[in-house]
């Protein structure tokens, strides 16, 4: 059978897909200055005869034929940049990049795909279909590297009826992954305000356009925003993160600059919301005496997975891991470029679990000390193949 030929596929090349991982992580590159990864994925494309492309600068996509080749087509989605953080973790493949790390697990998603295209490769007599694997720079920041991709037609020539991403999760234990329907991850927007106006002396700030004041009054009034203005049943989330203005104990400064972020899980609201934000944040500055300048950079939308392939995905990786293996994911408020493939055809994102307490791998993404177990490759890659060869919508 297929998945016992995957299964005994992953097992016997975890250990050269786990070098992969370590390679991957030793030498991370940021948001669309992956061009190192993307000349060895490419390499590793080469090596297993499989047919690539290069789009968005740093993106690769290869081209997998299997039986009856236009019968399916199903997109396999890996991201590949780092993030600018500096690794704490003593190990022996640390980041060699100062202040870049793997934090948020591109390196195994990208690993697991490799591994995945090894496996598919050499079962393509088993399947039917074609599989585009997908290798996407840029998912850490704006615009979004999947939404270069598109622009440049990774969904085209041939179009995927669907596709599938998959994200470790610290949270879940090695051996499990997590599935669910629907909207399971949030837009996301930042948020940039400059509140200008007359500084002076602290002792006299009738004399003044207090920014430090005009931007507290701004920072909490904007709250009501979600509480009042939002459906209490449809999550949203503002946050202010950054606060610089003045240098000094007795000056009040001309100018105060605020960054923050909004996320939702609805996407009428969310707009919405960027007009409340604007109406009411400009109606308190100038009520003060001060100026104002807003920009709303429009970020990620919402993650909705198809209801039929994330279904047809579940039942597949329940078949593939065991049932009590497999549970529904959690709503999460952070943001997944994947969410702009869901907007174009029917997507699936799931969680594969990386957890070990017992081990010390316990510790968040987007950290210093954020690592996996790496026997999850296995898992990771094995699904990922699974998936790909048995998905039909």
């Amino acid at each position: 059978m297929l998945q016992e030929k995957i299964k005994a596929l992953a097992k016997k090349y975890k250990d050269e897909f786990i070098d992969i991982r370590h390679h991957l992580h030793t030498h991370p590159e940021l948001s669309y200055q992956e061009f190192e990864t993307s000349k060895f994925i490419q390499q590793k494309l080469l090596e297993l005869n499989i047919p690539f492309s290069v789009m968005a600068t740093t993106g690769v996509v290869g081209i997998i034929q299997g039986n009856n080749p236009e019968k399916r087509i199903i997109a396999l989605r890996a991201d590949m940049d780092a993030l600018p953080i500096t690794e704490e973790n003593n190990v022996a493949y640390k980041s060699v990049n100062t202040g870049v790390m793997h934090a948020c697990g591109h390196d195994v998603h990208t690993t697991c795909l490799l591994g995945a295209a090894k496996i598919l490769q050499e079962t393509k007599e088993n399947w039917e279909g074609t599989i585009k694997l997908i290798f996407q720079p840029g998912e850490e920041k704006n615009p979004g590297g999947a939404s270069l991709m598109i622009k440049d037609g990774v969904l085209d020539n041939p179009k995927p009826t669907g596709i599938i991403g998959m994200h470790v999760h610290p949270g879940l234990n090695l051996g499990k992954c997590s599935f669910r329907t629907g909207r399971i991850m949030a837009s996301a927007d930042e948020i940039y305000i400059t509140i200008k106006g007359k500084g002076g002396h602290a002792a006299a700030p009738h004399l003044t356009a207090d920014t430090i004041l005009i931007a507290s009054q701004i920072v909490v009034s904007l709250q009501q925003i979600i509480s009042r203005n939002n459906n209490p049943i449809s999550p949203s989330v503002l946050s202010f993160c950054a606060f610089n203005g003045g240098n000094s104990t007795n000056v009040l400064p001309s100018e105060v600059n605020l960054q923050g972020t909004l996320r939702a899980m609805d996407e009428t609201w969310r707009y919405k919301a960027h007009d409340l934000i604007k109406k009411q944040a400009t109606a308190i500055a100038e009520g003060m005496g001060a100026t104002i300048d807003i920009k709303i950079d429009v970020g990620y939308p919402t993650v909705d997975n198809d209801e039929t392939l994330t279904t047809t995905a579940w039942q597949l990786a329940e078949n593939y891991m065991g049932k009590e293996y497999v549970e529904e994911t959690e709503l999460r408020m952070g943001a997944e470029d994947f969410s702009f493939y869901t907007q174009q055809i029917p997507g699936c994102f799931f969680r594969l679990g990386v957890r070990n307490e017992a081990a010390g791998i316990i510790h968040n993404v987007h950290t210093p000390h954020f690592n996996i177990d790496e026997n999850a490759i296995e898992y990771g890659m094995g699904m990922m193949a699974w998936l790909g060869a048995s998905v039909v919508l």
